[in-house]
């Protein structure tokens, strides 16, 4: 198999689960969590799929993260709930709030479940893309696993990334879904350029100086800078209360960065919301509408230089399908980073190692 050769699916699936294993996770949610961290490259979020294996297994090897947690609901109203992930693979707690989210919003109109005690767990694309497939809205918020970022005119960091996703039903293949972190750019996208040695662009991170920071390598001398200025600064202020306060989860000063320390808990804060439109006399006429309204927006004549207007999600399904079908291709310093971890748990190397080594 050459760099360029794509992996099959199921075979990067068992890998990651094989890799989850040797630090003590047991199989089932091994598999669980290596099937949720595939699904992000599958559907493109590379920066939060496979690429944060080191990270998961250095925070199972350092204490950080729970290899065997009892994931519980702590509170409960008909409506809501709070999810205690016992410093466990986020994947686990955020999967569980989601399916808890859906079952409520099915009985209630909404579900709205928080997570305590969690850990980073992915793209929130897939604790919201579900709910449309079902034909519910969906939402997720999270407090980043490490602060990235200071209150607006300040220099101290206490934000983090924040991410925030939304999904809504929609006729055709692609449900609208919308994963955005609250800063330019996310820094798994900064990580990513890191391991592939390129520059990242001006306009993402500034030095203490104030001046452009374009070396991700130096990223730990400035700070990203937040989407909209003090507009930013504020979406990223009411997702760390609703993800982190209400839940009893770390925000500000509180949050441990889960990349340089891998021995302590988190205690990472996570929402995730599901809303059915039967509740609000929709059940058919939302779907509908919703296609019929974004038929509109992809009809407007582009700006010259501009690409015809795509709504979020578009194109993500045949995509999806694609790289079911043919594999996936991952960029060789990825390659050799797995290749790695292959040797140091004693398991079988998902590429050739005289050829991503």
């Amino acid at each position: 198999m050459a760099e360029t050769d794509p992996i099959p699916v199921d075979a990067l699936q068992g890998f990651v689960a094989q890799a989850l294993r040797s630090r003590g996770v047991p199989q089932g949610d091994a598999t669980k969590v290596a099937a949720l961290m595939v699904e992000a490259d599958v559907f493109g979020y590379g920066t939060h799929g496979v690429f944060r294996l080191r990270q998961y297994m250095a925070r199972l090897a350092g204490g950080g993260c729970n290899p065997t947690p009892q994931i519980s609901v702590v509170h409960e109203t008909v409506a809501t709930a709070v999810i205690d992930g016992d410093d466990g693979l986020g994947h686990l707690a955020m999967a569980a709030a989601r399916d808890l989210a859906m079952e409520k919003a099915r009985a209630a109109g909404i579900g709205w479940v928080g997570v305590r005690g969690g850990n980073h767990a992915g793209p929130l694309a897939l604790y919201v893309r579900p709910q449309a497939e079902a034909g519910l809205l969906g939402m997720a918020a999270a407090v980043g696993s490490a602060n990235h970022v200071p209150p607006y005119g300040g220099s101290d960091l206490l934000l983090g990334t924040n991410p925030i996703a939304f999904s809504a039903p929609a006729a055709g293949a692609d449900p609208f879904v919308f994963d955005m972190a609250t800063t330019v750019a996310a820094m798994g996208k900064i990580k990513t350029l890191l391991q592939q040695g390129a520059p990242m662009p001006e306009g993402w991170m500034v030095g203490r100086d104030g001046k452009p920071l374009t070396d991700p390598a130096r990223k730990s001398e400035g700070f990203l800078l937040p989407i909209g200025g003090p507009k930013g600064f504020g979406l990223s202020v009411a997702i760390g209360l609703m993800a982190g306060v209400l839940n009893g989860a770390a925000f500000g000063g509180d949050v441990v960065d889960f990349t340089s320390d891998t021995s302590s808990s988190t205690n990472t804060g996570q929402c995730v919301m599901a809303l059915d439109p039967a509740a609000f006399g929709m059940a058919e006429e939302f779907a509908a509408t919703a296609t019929r309204i974004f038929d509109e927006m992809r009809a407007s004549e582009p700006l010259p230089g501009h690409d015809p207007v795509r709504l979020p999600g578009e194109g993500k399904t045949a995509q999806a399908e694609a790289r079911r079908k043919t594999g996936l291709t991952l960029n060789p310093a990825l390659q050799k980073e797995l290749n790695k971890i292959a040797a140091e748990c004693d398991i079988d190397a998902p590429f050739p190692m005289g050829e991503a080594a």
